[in-house]
């Protein structure tokens, strides 16, 4: 098979799709190439950055060759899934993979809200001894964190925190049994908003209005954390800029943005804005596993 890794791919990934005879080609095109080159492939293979719209998919069906579209992660929110398979393209995803490593990096960002690592750190690098300008950090344990979304990365988020100390409240459309205790429950969206000192969100992106936006940030807690590593299209950045700067919200933790790269720099600028550039899923280990679900799904597809 030919294999495009339009956003690369793990090396091990690749030395084993290699040694099964496949061709794999590591090249990331702007869409209207991406429209022609993907005519002569038989699987594409993106992350994040690369969109796999209507246009890209009827330019592959002109050849007839494209049997497979994976996406090396969890959403599946920048491929037109349904239009594709509707045409016969099968969409796969590693929901797996990288659920840990994208919990860790929010478990990161609360942290980092509640103690100001990240603008304590980076004065520090200004040459600048603040220390009593961040003396009012506050302690995760005893706090209860709201997780919108709990599934794979909601539930490795709740564990984590309730190993912290914290209570649990989530909400989900499935409710998954087993899962609740004394320190987690599910519970509906505005009883969340309003329990909440941390609020976590772990969902695709929401079609329509974001699912943070002024109307929900009135309904939560004075004093809220919120935290971001699913979509940047699920916050209205501007009312959160708002809120920050009222202090209506404490603290943000953001992965992803609106736009990527993000120039809002009014909002990671902010001083009580913990920020990094979508890394998600960027550990050694979830990458190995992507990797290797990858090469596991390529497999069992042409078997």
């Amino acid at each position: 098979m030919r294999i495009l890794a339009s956003d690369g791919m793990e090396k091990n990934a690749v030395a084993a799709l290699k040694a099964q005879g496949h061709e794999v080609v590591e090249q990331f095109y702007e869409p209207e190439e991406l429209a022609q080159q993907v005519k002569q492939f038989d699987v594409l293979v993106v992350r994040s950055a690369t969109k796999v719209r209507t246009p890209i998919i009827d330019a592959a069906l002109e050849t007839g060759r494209l049997k497979l579209i994976i996406r090396g992660g969890v959403g599946i929110d920048n491929i037109d899934h349904k239009y594709a398979e509707e045409k016969g393209i099968a969409v796969r995803n590693t929901p797996r993979a990288s659920s840990d490593a994208v919990a860790e990096l929010a478990l990161a960002h609360m942290l980092s809200c509640a103690r100001f690592v990240s603008h304590a750190g980076h004065s520090m690098r200004e040459g600048k001894w603040e220390k009593k300008a961040y003396a009012k950090g506050i302690e995760v344990g005893g706090k209860t964190l709201g997780v919108i979304g709990y599934g794979r990365i909601g539930q490795s988020l709740g564990r984590m925190a309730q190993a912290l100390g914290m209570k649990v409240l989530a909400y989900d459309i499935y409710h998954v049994e087993g899962l609740e205790n004394e320190n987690m429950k599910y519970v509906e969206m505005d009883e969340l908003f309003a329990n909440s000192d941390f609020i976590s969100i772990h969902t695709p992106a929401i079609e329509g209005k974001p699912l943070i936006n002024a109307e929900t940030i009135a309904k939560m807690k004075d004093g809220v954390n919120i935290i971001n590593t699913s979509r940047g299209a699920n916050i209205d950045e501007a009312a959160l800029l708002e809120a920050l700067n009222s202090g209506k919200v404490r603290a943000a933790g953001l992965d992803v943005w609106a736009e990527e790269p993000s120039k809002n720099d009014a909002l990671y600028s902010h001083p009580m804005v913990s920020c990094t550039p979508h890394i998600g899923a960027s550990t050694v280990e979830a990458q190995k596993r992507i990797g290797a679900e990858i090469v596991d799904i390529i497999g069992k597809f042409f078997a």
